[in-house]
């Protein structure tokens, strides 16, 4: 049996940046750009349809980013970060049925956007403590959520983590490996809900030839760019996902 992909050029013309743009997103260069993926796609697809093609390609860039990672993340933050994420693929689990999509994208923007408002008017100084655990806890387990729904778990979770200052390389590879086992995690619920039939995963393979391409741009700039500079990158890539996410909600 055969299952026929999508067909129309327009869909691809959509498809193709959001895979190179969720490939970037692996260095954690472009971490906030990953979550305008599926909104870019659902200019052609429905939500549900875009977040289940883009699985496969996930998995591949999942496995290329810590490959490219593999000896440089933060063991203790990690194990700290994912029983949390995981719990929010639960409660997505249970409640995408229930949701549409458009508002779980607008809550992502507008917590997006509140964060950076609050970097703006409340700059951390150098001797600003950590963020509390509990933010992190909740803010780990928002992206579980928001990444099982519209594969938008970067802003929440960027939120705790990029407050902790950590060197570029060592953020890169701790969300590389958080994200591998996240989207890990979304296999088995996304084909209980029905999602991982023929055609998605027909035209997903049509993708995968894309997938390794944002990786390696992504790469390439993480292992060379300056941290202030890093971090600028990050911020606006939160600030084009929050005002998008947010726009998709309203408009």
């Amino acid at each position: 049996m055969s299952f026929p992909l999508i067909t129309d050029w327009y869909f691809y013309a959509v498809a193709a940046p959001a895979v190179l743009l969720l490939g970037i997103s692996k260095s954690g260069f472009g971490t906030g750009f990953g979550a305008l993926a599926v909104p870019l796609m659902a200019l052609a697809v429905p939500v549900p349809q875009a977040a289940a093609i883009l699985m496969p390609v996930l998995l591949v860039q999942d496995v290329l980013g810590i490959a490219a990672f593999r000896k440089d993340f933060d063991r203790v933050l990690l194990k700290f970060l994912l029983p949390w994420g995981l719990a929010g693929i639960v409660v997505g689990t249970l409640t995408m049925r229930l949701l549409q999509a458009k508002w779980v994208a607008g809550i992502v923007g507008v917590l997006t956007l509140l964060f950076l408002a609050q970097r703006l008017l409340f700059p951390p100084r150098a001797d600003s403590p950590p963020p509390p655990r509990w933010a992190g806890a909740l803010l780990s387990a928002a992206s579980g959520f928001t990444s099982f729904v519209a594969h938008a778990g970067g802003p929440p979770i960027s939120a705790y983590v990029i407050p902790l200052k950590l060197p570029p390389l060592l953020f890169t590879a701790t969300m590389a490996y958080y994200f591998f086992a996240i989207n890990m995690a979304k296999w088995v619920p996304y084909a209980w809900l029905g999602l991982l039939d023929g055609r998605n995963l027909a035209t997903s393979l049509a993708l995968l030839p894309l997938a390794p391409l944002g990786v390696w741009i992504g790469v390439r700039i993480a292992r060379r760019i300056d941290q202030a500079l890093f971090y600028r990158f990050v911020y606006a890539g939160m600030l084009l996902t929050g005002l998008k996410l947010t726009w998709d909600a309203v408009g």
